[in-house]
């Protein structure tokens, strides 16, 4: 960051101060808060960005031919998830809704994650190599766990901060005052990551909260909250950055969580299962494109000369090549139907293991392939 603001000012703001970096056409808004970026990193950011938003393609293409189950697509998002985990360590903590594939991305996406969403639970036990949380679908009940470990690690003394993304729908839950109830009174290296995409499946934001940020929310928790331009990867890079340093070094002498609100928009369905043609006109995704996050930064890395047609060229072969690759690795995998019963429980029950049997009864029986023909 260059000038004399330092990061930690930022959470100083009040809630609906947005702060911003990239104005919608890749304009430097404000040279203070710029980040000092090499311009190998600054490439490999535009680089993530690209691959959530061509993955996003590829994921809903396979869902429509049956290929995958039902997914939630990013695209409108990536400046949000690839600038706030590229300001985090590589072993802090990152917990996600469903989401947030751009933060999986920007910790180098295993193939294994397409499984889960083929419907193999062992595409969750691989992020844990990369110091994440399997992914969660309950609304919102993943923020106790994350602030949680974010306690566990403080008393520990470890140097690691607790990130736990979510959506606008999700503040309307329980778990969500209780977390931060808990990390304001304990004092839990927490940061609440809030992708607010102006809609909670049909429910539009105004009909979320009286509340006129989500970001003031924190207040009532004894912590700050600041509402950052979610589609300007550099805003939210550097609003997590210094958010990270409080989490980690304290004011005075107190770990303090953040809650950050980043204010974006989802452009297609809340889910393959959702038609949001219901609920919103093509008018307003097209307002919200004007800020495309991938466009903005886009524009603003010609600019500077880190990017060309040429880097760009390459940079897409590379994601062609990276994303065909990482779907023949996940669909060569054939499940076993006993896998239902692994997860089910720690210790399986006595009629966990009747139903297994049965079902192998079945199998040795009539065949795996006569059973499917049978449904």
């Amino acid at each position: 960051m260059s000038g004399d603001v330092r990061e930690r000012d930022l959470l100083e703001r009040e809630p609906d101060d947005r702060v911003r970096v990239l104005d919608p056409d890749g304009t430097v808004v404000d040279s203070e808060l710029e980040p000092d970026l090499a311009a190998e990193t600054l490439r490999s950011m535009y680089r993530d960005m690209r691959f959530s938003r061509r993955f996003d393609e590829r994921m809903i293409s396979l869902q429509r031919q049956g290929r995958l189950g039902t997914y939630a697509s990013l695209a409108g998002q990536e400046g949000s998830q690839i600038g706030s985990t590229y300001a985090l360590a590589d072993d802090d903590m990152l917990s996600f809704q469903y989401r947030e594939h751009g933060a999986i991305a920007a910790r180098g996406m295993p193939w294994e994650y397409l499984l889960y969403w083929m419907g193999h639970e062992d595409g969750n036990a691989a992020l844990a190599e990369i110091d994440v949380f399997p992914l969660n679908i309950s609304i919102g009940g993943h923020l106790p766990h994350a602030v949680g470990w974010a306690w566990a690690a403080k008393l520990n003394g470890d140097q690691r901060a607790s990130v736990v993304h979510f959506g606008d729908g999700a503040t309307s839950e329980g778990d969500f005052h209780e977390a931060m109830n808990f990390a304001g009174v304990f004092d839990a290296p927490t940061i609440f990551f809030c992708n607010n995409n102006q809609w909670a499946i049909s429910v539009p934001r105004e009909r979320q909260t009286a509340s006129a940020t989500i970001a003031e929310k924190a207040r009532a928790y004894g912590f700050e909250g600041v509402q950052v331009d979610g589609m300007d990867p550099l805003a939210t890079y550097v609003v997590t950055r210094a958010a990270r340093e409080k989490a980690l070094e304290g004011d005075g002498d107190r770990l303090r969580p953040t809650l950050i609100e980043a204010i974006q928009y989802r452009y297609g369905a809340h889910t393959t299962a959702d038609d949001p043609s219901v609920y919103r006109d093509d008018a307003e995704v097209e307002r919200w494109r004007e800020r495309d996050p991938i466009d903005r930064f886009e524009a603003y890395l010609r600019t500077d000369g880190v990017l060309d047609d040429d880097r760009i060229d390459a940079i897409e072969t590379e994601i062609e090549d990276t994303v065909a690759t990482l779907v023949e690795r996940a669909e060569a995998v054939e499940g076993d139907p006993t896998d239902i019963f692994e997860y089910t429980y720690a210790e399986p029950t006595p009629r966990l293991e009747e139903q297994r049997e049965d079902l192998e009864n079945l199998r040795d029986a009539h065949g795996d392939s006569e059973l499917l023909e049978d449904e």
